[in-house]
């Protein structure tokens, strides 16, 4: 079935219709609401209201709502609802890729009016690890950049969800490892090395592990079950899975502190550890975590004026970079 073209929101007279063979709908195409569109593609994607309601950020009633309103839009069942979950009719498999296009279509919109509301206002929304910001803003960096560029303001925003480069919650993002969104264009900045860090305090007290398989012997502090596949939490649950740990965070920046009071080891980036005189490097860099500083675009911004400065300023400053970031 080919997919119609698209509206705003409401499909305009004469565009193709979806409804169930022989339905009296046929001959009147039925109406239909992106907003609707957009809880049947998480049901679809989830497999249940229940799974899709924090996804769309409603509860699980107002999914099936929606979803039931578009089916009697349509005049046509969508999911067949079973104990297992939600299984998609015929109708809706074949609706799935038209819905998809529709949904691409609105976050290019999104997408191409915030690039220039964003590029008239001169603001670029920049995303770093919380430890980083204090580092970047310190460096004198940044008042380098607004020396050349005085009319762009650049606005950190630090936040525990995830805040995707896609959906436009920033414009720039500057993260290590790899990142699974479609359309993002970056550049590798610097290496994000890891080691094993203790107080001067502790190893006072407690001495120093002279090995990875020692640090089953002395106290750890680690990642909380929310962090649980970050991969310094993985990591030292390998080595150490005996390992007695005696505080745990949801942060990195939650690590360092724990560390800097004296109760225990734990694995932490090269660039806060190593610039922290009341800490000791005891271990590493542990080679098995480390990843690749990227600076990150979506593709329609990175074109934008704004972003662009900024993207290009950052690569030209690549030398002073790479000691913030690596330490």
């Amino acid at each position: 079935m080919a997919c119609a073209a698209h509206g705003r929101h409401r499909r305009p007279a004469g565009e193709h219709a979806f409804a169930h063979k022989g339905s009296a709908s046929m001959h009147s195409p039925p109406d239909y609401d992106w907003d609707d569109l957009r809880h049947f593609l998480a049901v679809a994607r989830h497999g249940s209201t229940l799974a899709a309601a924090p996804v769309l950020g409603v509860d699980p009633s107002t999914v099936n709502r929606r979803v039931r309103e578009l089916e009697k839009r349509l005049q046509a069942v969508l999911f067949r609802r079973e104990p297992s979950g939600y299984t998609l009719t015929e109708l809706g498999r074949s609706l799935l890729p038209c819905a998809e296009q529709v949904e691409q279509a609105a976050q290019a919109v999104t997408q191409h009016l915030g690039a220039w509301a964003r590029s008239l206002a001169g603001v670029v929304r920049l995303t770093c690890p919380e430890p980083m910001v204090p580092r970047l803003t310190q460096s004198g960096l940044l008042d380098r950049f607004h020396a050349r560029h005085p009319a762009i303001r650049v606005e950190f925003v630090v936040s525990d969800r995830y805040l995707s480069l896609a959906r436009g919650d920033v414009d720039v993002a500057l993260r290590s490892g790899d990142t699974e969104e479609a359309d993002v264009v970056g550049r590798k900045i610097a290496d994000s090395l890891w080691a094993v860090y203790a107080s001067r305090d502790y190893v006072a007290r407690q001495g120093r592990p002279e090995s990875v398989q020692a640090l089953a012997g002395h106290a750890l502090v680690s990642l909380d079950d929310s962090m649980a596949s970050h991969r310094a939490a993985v990591w030292l649950r390998q080595v150490a899975p005996a390992g007695q740990v005696v505080a745990r965070n949801n942060s990195v920046l939650g690590l360092l502190y724990a560390v800097k009071s004296g109760i225990g080891i734990a694995p932490l980036p090269t660039a806060l550890g190593d610039a922290e005189p009341q800490l000791v490097r005891v271990l590493g860099p542990v080679p098995e975590l480390t990843r690749i500083w990227r600076i990150l675009a979506h593709r329609d911004m990175r074109r934008t004026p704004a972003v662009a400065a900024f993207f290009d300023f950052m690569l030209d400053e690549l030398p002073q970079l790479r000691p913030i970031f690596t330490g």
